[in-house]
C-alpha cells in the first residue's frame, strides 16, 4: 500500500497519531466489526495508550472535518476505536494473516517517516541560498576593491542575482500555508 494513502488516514487527538478501526480494517480487507471483535477478545493486548474510543465530542468533531452529514450512509453507526502507533503494531499479533502482516509494515514505514518530517523539518533552501549568495558577493568585492577591477557588469549580475533570491524568500513567506492532510 502506497506511503502517502496510509499517511493520509493518520489522525492526530489527544495528543496521539492515530488510525481509525474502520481505515484498518479497510487496509486489512476485514469488516470493522470482525477487526473490532478480534480486538475485544484480545482486550488485555490493548490498553489505553493503544486503543481509545473516541469520545461523542472528538467523534462529531472529526465527522465535521470531512462534512458528513449522514453518518449512517457512512457507515458510522458507533464511535469509532483509535488505535496509536503501538496499538496498530499490536493488531499484526491479533490479525495473523500475511495480508495484515504486510499491511501492518505499511503502516508502521508510515509512523516513522511522520515522525522524521517532524523532527526533521525541511529546511529553508532559499534562505541558504541567499546567505551563500551574500558571502560570494563579499568575497567578491573584497577581492576587487582591493585591485580596483570590480567590473561593473559583474557587480550588476550578483546585485540582480540578490534580487531574484531576495523576490523569492518573499514570496515563500507570503505564500498561503498549505493544510495538512491526514495528520
Amino acid at each position: 500500500m502506497e506511503l502517502q494513502v496510509i499517511q493520509s488516514k493518520i489522525y492526530e487527538i489527544r495528543g496521539f497519531k492515530i488510525m481509525l478501526d474502520r481505515d484498518l480494517a479497510g487496509m486489512y480487507g476485514v469488516e470493522t466489526r470482525r477487526l473490532n471483535e478480534q480486538v475485544k477478545r484480545n482486550l488485555k493486548r490493548f490498553p489505553d495508550d493503544f486503543m481509545f474510543q473516541l469520545s461523542e465530542q472528538e467523534f462529531q468533531d472529526w465527522k465535521s472535518q470531512f462534512a458528513i452529514s449522514n453518518s449512517i450512509k457512512m457507515g458510522m453507526r458507533k464511535r469509532p476505536y483509535a488505535f496509536t502507533e503501538l496499538g496498530v503494531a499490536m493488531l499484526s499479533s491479533v490479525l495473523n494473516s500475511d495480508t495484515a502482516i504486510e499491511i501492518n509494515m505499511s503502516i508502521m514505514r508510515a509512523f516513522i517517516a511522520i515522525r522524521q518530517f517532524v523532527l526533521k523539518p525541511p529546511v529553508d533552501r532559499i534562505g541558504e541560498l541567499q546567505n551563500e549568495m551574500w558571502e560570494i558577493k563579499q568575497y567578491i568585492e573584497e577581492m576587487f576593491t582591493d585591485q580596483n577591477d570590480i567590473n561593473e557588469d559583474t557587480r550588476m549580475q550578483i546585485e540582480i542575482i540578490s534580487q531574484a533570491l531576495a523576490e523569492l524568500q518573499i514570496e515563500k513567506q507570503t505564500e498561503k500555508p498549505r493544510r495538512s492532510i491526514g495528520f
